[in-house]
C-alpha cells in the first residue's frame, strides 16, 4: 500500500475513534467563548509532590469559558446573550481575583489548575440556573497557567 493510502487510512480511523478532536465536542456544534484573567496566591501545603510549588506562591491565569449547544436558541439565533455569559464569567473570577485560595478552601485542599476549573465550572453552572435559564447546553473551563501550560474541565449545565 503507498504512502499516501497508509496516511488516508490511518486519518479516517482517527476520525472514526476520536470524531471530537475534529469537530468539537459531539452534538455541541455551536459555542460562544469569552475570556478573562484572575491573579491568586495559593499553596500545596508544603506537599512533597508539589516541589518548590508545594510553598505559598502566585498565579495569573487567563480564563476561557465556552458555551457550547447543540443548536441556536430560535428567538435569537444565539448560544447565550455575550454580555450575560461575560457578566456571569466576571462575577465568578472576581470571588477569586487578588485572594489567597487557601483562606477560601482551607487547609489541606490541594487547589491545583484542574480543581480550580472544576470549580469555576460549578459556579458559572449555578449562575446560569439562576440567571439565565434559558441557556441549553453545557459549559467548558480552560484556565490558563502559561502560554505552554492549561487544565480544562468540561460539564454538563
Amino acid at each position: 500500500m503507498g504512502i499516501l493510502k497508509r496516511i488516508v487510512s490511518f486519518v479516517t480511523i482517527v476520525i472514526a475513534l476520536f470524531p471530537d478532536a475534529i469537530s468539537g465536542i459531539s452534538g455541541f456544534p455551536y459555542s460562544l467563548g469569552v475570556r478573562d484573567s484572575l491573579m491568586i496566591a495559593h499553596s500545596f501545603h508544603q506537599h512533597p509532590a508539589f516541589g518548590p510549588a508545594g510553598g505559598l506562591h502566585g498565579a495569573t491565569y487567563t480564563c476561557d469559558v465556552n458555551f457550547l449547544a447543540e443548536k441556536l436558541n430560535p428567538e435569537t439565533n444565539w448560544v447565550i446573550d455575550i454580555g450575560k455569559a461575560s457578566e456571569i464569567v466576571a462575577e465568578v473570577l472576581r470571588k477569586y481575583n487578588l485572594q489567597n485560595l487557601d483562606d477560601i478552601f482551607g487547609e489541606g485542599v490541594m487547589t491545583t489548575t484542574e480543581f480550580m476549573t472544576k470549580q469555576i465550572h460549578d459556579d458559572i453552572v449555578e449562575r446560569l440556573k439562576e440567571e439565565c435559564s434559558e441557556f441549553e447546553g453545557i459549559v467548558s473551563v480552560k484556565l490558563f497557567e502559561s502560554h505552554k501550560a492549561w487544565a480544562s474541565y468540561t460539564g454538563p449545565r
